[in-house]
């Protein structure tokens, strides 16, 4: 059946087809329509329009969005929201003065979740996970992906992976799956991190891949973590089983992991608090899109991301929100856009682009979601009714969305 929302305050981010990302001065184009329409049938966007020209209602499904703004889902890049539990007694480590370092050389972090996850059923993390994927969508999101990274052993990997194709299989929410057994080395290979890399080369990759359970492998290339070295090696395995790369980058420390992900094709390099502006000149002439994570920067006192030099030189910019119980205990999308504006110098549609259409893109599904635009997924928000588009970032804390659709349907 055919659905029009009517009385769309201001309708947002329409357009851009045929386009894959949005780079340097496009992102300040939010393209908007005022007094709008939005016309929905099997599930995605039919057409759109000012009000003025809506067609007629008869035997059609109206939605009153009476005088809301419609906005694309947000769409969160990078996120780790399959988790047992949650680490507060590190927060307040962190506030007696602890680094994210220390606490992980302590045999806290990525350490401490895996503990907990291998104790864990795998009917308990999904029903844990489906609380947080309720949250997000209720807050707007529509597209996530979701990375394992806290088994650390084969039999971990695959139980959060089967929990992440559960929740795709069970919601409406768009969900794409990462393999992230190289985020740590477990505690079973402590100071044998090379036979480590073998596990995750050797065992883990090809029975992830033998399931079919990733769409991506990401490795955490970072001081303390996994050298260059090591991430290529387990890039060219997971290549194999037709993962592509999307890599954690220079949080920690410059450490040449955008190169590494560049050289290997990464769909996005992620983090990269500690980016070089030579870095930004590596990306220049490739496909791999940078993400920020502000979220992580706010909650760990970390240096934020280069986001304004990076639009400057002409780059496109996605923003995710790293969704996890250690360093990034949040999915609020809406937050994620305010930090970058007030912390990145983002404009309010470039931070609106960065996460909804380049955050698409940052997971290969910019042909399918990310903006309104006829035959995309009718994935997308209504929100109370708006001053501006600059309201959002500005009323940092403020609830504005108040219904959600994913494929056309309401979500409740």
């Amino acid at each position: 059946m055919k659905q029009i929302v009517t009385n769309i305050g201001l309708l947002a981010g329409v357009g851009h087809e045929g386009k894959r990302c949005l780079k340097g001065k496009e992102m300040a184009q939010l393209n908007t329509i005022a007094n709008a329409y939005l016309a929905m049938e099997g599930g995605r966007i039919a057409d759109y329009g000012a009000m003025a020209a809506c067609p007629g209602l008869a035997g059609v499904e109206v939605i009153d969005a009476k005088g809301g703004a419609v906005l694309p889902s947000w769409c969160d890049s990078h996120t780790h929201i399959v988790y047992a539990g949650s680490r507060e007694q590190e927060f307040v480590d962190k506030i007696r003065g602890l680094s994210y370092a220390e606490i992980a050389q302590r045999g806290g972090g990525i350490l401490n979740s895996a503990d907990r996850l291998h104790e864990m059923s795998e009917e308990e993390l999904y029903r844990q996970a489906m609380r947080r994927v309720d949250e997000v969508i209720r807050k707007g999101t529509g597209c996530v992906e979701i990375k394992s990274g806290y088994g650390l052993n084969t039999e971990g990997e695959l139980k959060m992976l089967r929990v992440i194709r559960r929740i795709k299989e069970t919601t409406r929410l768009k969900v794409v799956s990462t393999f992230l057994g190289a985020h740590a080395v477990s505690r079973a290979y402590k100071g044998r991190q090379g036979d480590y890399v073998d596990l995750v080369v050797n065992e883990m990759i090809p029975a992830v891949g033998a399931e079919k359970l990733a769409d991506f492998i990401d490795v955490f290339c970072d001081t303390g973590f996994f050298t260059p070295e090591e991430t290529a090696r387990i890039l060219e395995a997971g290549a194999a089983y037709g993962m592509r790369p999307k890599i954690h980058a220079d949080e920690l420390a410059s450490s040449g992991g955008v190169e590494v992900g560049v050289r290997h094709d990464a769909l996005s390099v992620d983090h990269l608090e500690s980016m070089t502006e030579e870095e930004i000149e590596l990306l220049l002439d490739s496909q791999t899109i940078p993400t920020a994570l502000p979220g992580t920067s706010f909650f760990l006192n970390m240096p934020f991301a280069l986001g304004r030099k990076m639009i400057d030189r002409g780059l496109p910019l996605a923003l995710a929100s790293d969704y996890n119980p250690g360093s990034t205990p949040s999915g609020d999308m809406k937050f994620i856009v305010s930090l970058a504006c007030i912390k990145m110098r983002l404009l309010p549609a470039e931070a609106i682009n960065a996460a909804t259409f380049n955050g698409a893109c940052a997971m290969g599904l910019s042909d399918d979601y990310g903006s309104i635009t006829r035959g995309k997924v009718a994935n997308f928000f209504i929100t109370d009714p708006l001053p501006s588009m600059e309201f959002i970032p500005y009323a940092y804390t403020t609830p504005l969305v108040r219904r959600v659709f994913l494929q056309g349907v309401e979500y409740k």
